[in-house]
């Protein structure tokens, strides 16, 4: 069974004596804090419009312009393992690079290009997009805190991008496309949701040629970091990504440890082979910035 991680409350005890004002607040701030820890990923929703490919298109899609702002920006060597994004040093000129690409992508029909060139066409387009995101807003501390409704979690269910007249949000892209059209779980370790505790962005933009490699890859470095898995007093506990996409892992707790066994390292894996306990999760949405 797997459980979600919550700090007791050492307010409700003194409700009884607070003035009707700071009653109101602290009730509107529980609200907001009991939606962001019991946040649930949306389910798999087909969106049929984009399921055709074209295998016999040879074409491929320039993602370069993505590339040199992952080369220029994308600090890949950070002592925590984790990568981070440096939002606050983008000149006027690259950020023009960015929107530029964003929108010649969104003019390309990617239901034209073989089923590898769209993978890597969609992943990197999710990631531009939450980049160019943060840009709009920064400095921002998460980006939880963007989104078009005052009440919003984020900014995943805001229409951001138009492809061939349909409106997509970073939710239309994952759950819609990505998630049921390529049907591979490795598609969590490649959008990246501008966190902490999110896997790391990579740093090669996604090709045809690259994406299992990267997916393989970013599998690895997740797993074997502790945002991804570890062990705490003797409890396993792991990202709230396997809580909220049990399902992509075989929707049992024996088949996720299976999973992470795959990519974890030996002495990792020794652990998870033993372990028959309760697997708790968590999650830092604290901007990956450096």
């Amino acid at each position: 069974m797997t459980k979600t991680i919550r700090k007791p409350n050492i307010w409700i005890s003194l409700l009884p004596v607070m003035p009707l004002h700071l009653l109101l607040f602290i009730t509107f701030t529980f609200f907001i804090s009991t939606a962001q820890t019991s946040i649930a990923a949306p389910a798999n929703k087909l969106l049929i419009f984009w399921v055709t490919s074209n295998e016999t298109n040879t074409a491929t899609i320039d993602h370069t312009p993505w590339q040199s702002i992952l080369d220029r920006y994308l600090i890949n060597n950070h002592p925590s393992g984790i990568n981070r994004f440096d939002y606050g040093a983008v000149s006027a000129t690259d950020r023009k690079i960015l929107q530029d690409y964003l929108t010649n992508m969104q003019q390309l029909d990617p239901r034209t290009y073989k089923r590898s060139e769209q993978k890597a066409y969609w992943i990197n387009l999710y990631n531009a997009l939450t980049v160019e995101l943060i840009l709009e807003s920064y400095p921002v501390v998460s980006i939880t805190k963007l989104g078009e409704s005052f009440f919003s979690f984020g900014p995943w269910d805001d229409k951001i991008a138009t492809i061939q007249a349909k409106t997509l949000s970073l939710n239309n892209i994952e759950h819609g496309i990505l998630r049921p059209i390529f049907r591979d779980n490795r598609i969590h370790y490649a959008v990246n949701c501008a966190s902490i505790s999110c896997p790391n962005l990579a740093k090669k933009a996604y090709t045809s040629q690259n994406t299992d490699q990267l997916l393989e890859q970013g599998a690895k470095e997740y797993i074997n970091h502790p945002r991804g898995v570890t062990f705490e007093k003797g409890t396993l506990k792991v990202s709230s990504i396997y809580h909220w996409y049990k399902v992509d892992f075989g929707n049992k707790d024996s088949n996720l440890i299976n999973h992470l066994i795959k990519y974890a390292n030996p002495e990792l894996s020794q652990k998870l082979l033993q372990y028959k306990n309760d697997i708790e999760h968590d999650y830092d949405w604290a901007l990956n910035k450096p």
